[in-house]
């Protein structure tokens, strides 16, 4: 899949595309189905509506990624491939990091163009409100481009990542750069040079660009390459024609231009992924100078609220495995890490505890990745017999294995995103260890000497059980 549009016929292959001919109304219509459709479970399809009052010939697409089938789907999986076995497969095609990257010409995308004062977003784009409190028309599942002006040959330090983005005017856009982002390190240097710093905004890609554009990856690790990993082979790139950044060739919209160094402007609110407003702030503005586009393009937008969200699906093993294979690198007694929840303000390791106070040592690790300083508020350890995903196994690890007085490890005003509604000031928090997994010597406290151990052939009886209900259920259709 090279193209958004190579991944809407797989969705439709596997009857995980709906398309909604009747005419409904931009607002609230569209993103009140974005918000709905995840709430149809597992197999929730993508959404295609292309009758929409107001705009002329839209194909609007909601809900891409928002499903664990449209996930499995966009890594080349059967959609009824169980989660754990997703994230698993994340991992091992992580394993084959760095693939390169394939530069073609002639990309999609240049088959219309408007550059300079005849950019106008509010005519090229079809924008809506998604949530009502918003304070504008946000672009919010957009690859941006970005390099490190320090060392604008590196490769590896060409930052693709997903941000947030109002539409403020016919040509600029307010940006949200969070300091944990890589974009905001290299804005910051841009500025310290004097200098705006370019960017490049992709619309509507390829299934894998928008799984690493939010993937907590090391700064100088191209996530072009990280892409090729995931889909096994060479992730196509061309060249910006206005930036000569390197950018997804097979994009229905890119759009050139730069952050306006030392400029801020008034943006937010915005409906968020913890559920809150965020509020308004002074942010960076980008000047849009080219817009290359497909004809008849399709727009790919993204509902975030109160999950699951389309979001949620979006980020979830893309952020499990990087925490996963980074806290292995130096501690390898760490056996898993489901860190789905609020884009991981939450995250539960589970890992072998050697000796005392070991678990709480990397919850502590846990928290100081590249990730975990910006999100993991609160990080629970488990031991590696407790499935971290099996979230009735972690609770029985909490009600049995965790004392309050000895397993609750506060640390006080460490970095959080400033997004965090319980963060005070923003972007300062405590955070929280909970220390769930068995003692073990020298802490020796508690009776755990004596654990039950199910009997003998239990998990062939499952599969057995399993086969006869199968069976059972199909006779009686």
């Amino acid at each position: 899949m090279d193209t958004f549009r190579d991944y809407l016929a797989e969705l439709e292959r596997h009857g995980q595309l709906l398309r909604i001919d009747d005419e409904v109304k931009a607002e609230p219509d569209l993103g009140a189905a974005g918000a709905a459709a995840p709430k149809l479970g597992d197999r929730a399809p993508a959404l295609l509506f292309t009758d929409v009052a107001g705009f002329r010939d839209p194909n609007i697409v909601l809900n891409a990624h928002g499903s664990w089938a449209n996930h499995a789907v966009a890594l080349g999986l059967p959609p009824e491939t169980p989660v754990r076995e997703q994230v698993e497969e994340f991992g091992r095609r992580w394993d084959a990091f760095p693939v390169p990257v394939e530069r073609r010409a002639d990309p999609p995308f240049a088959e219309n163009t408007v550059a300079g004062e005849a950019v106008d977003l509010f005519s090229l784009l079809p924008l809506f409100r998604i949530n009502a409190g918003d304070g504008g028309f946000y672009i919010d599942k957009a690859a941006v481009v970005s390099r490190d002006p320090d060392d604008p040959k590196s490769f590896g330090k060409q930052n693709l990542g997903i941000y947030r983005m109002e539409v403020q005017g016919p040509r600029t856009l307010g940006l949200q750069p969070v300091p944990q982002h890589d974009i905001a390190l290299q804005l910051r240097r841009a500025e310290e040079r004097g200098e705006d710093l370019p960017v490049a905004i992709a619309l509507g890609n390829e299934p894998t660009i928008p799984l690493v554009a939010g993937m907590p990856i090391a700064y100088a690790d191209s996530e072009y390459e990280m892409a090729g990993a995931l889909r096994g082979s060479p992730c196509p790139i061309a060249t910006g024609p206005e930036t000569g950044l390197d950018v997804p060739w097979g994009c229905e919209i890119l759009l050139e231009g730069v952050v306006l160094g030392r400029e801020r402007h008034f943006e937010g609110p915005f409906g968020e992924f913890t559920g809150h407003y965020s509020g308004g702030r002074r942010m960076p503005q980008i000047r849009i100078d080219r817009v290359s586009y497909r004809t008849t393009p399709y727009f790919e937008h993204l509902y975030i609220g109160m999950p699951w969200t389309e979001c949620d699906y979006l980020i979830g093993p893309n952020t499990c495995v990087p925490l996963l294979k980074q806290l292995q690198a130096e501690f390898p007694e760490v056996r898993a890490v489901n860190a789905m929840y609020t884009h991981g303000l939450l995250a539960i390791v589970s890992v072998r505890n050697r000796y005392g106070g070991f678990a709480k040592a990397v919850g502590m690790r846990t928290m100081t990745t590249p990730h975990g300083l910006g999100y993991c508020k609160v990080v629970i350890c488990v031991d590696d017999t407790v499935d971290p995903f099996d979230l009735p196994q972690v609770m029985w690890a909490l009600s049995t294995k965790m004392h309050p007085a000895h397993d609750l490890v506060t640390l006080p005003d460490l970095p959080v995103l400033p997004l965090d509604p319980g963060s005070d000031p923003a972007g300062i928090t405590h955070k929280l260890i909970i220390d769930a997994t068995t003692p073990t010597a020298p802490d020796d406290r508690g009776h755990y000497s004596q654990g039950v151990v199910p009997p003998d052939d239990t998990a062939a009886w499952v599969e057995r059980l399993g086969r006869l209900v199968a069976g059972d259920r199909k006779e009686n259709r």
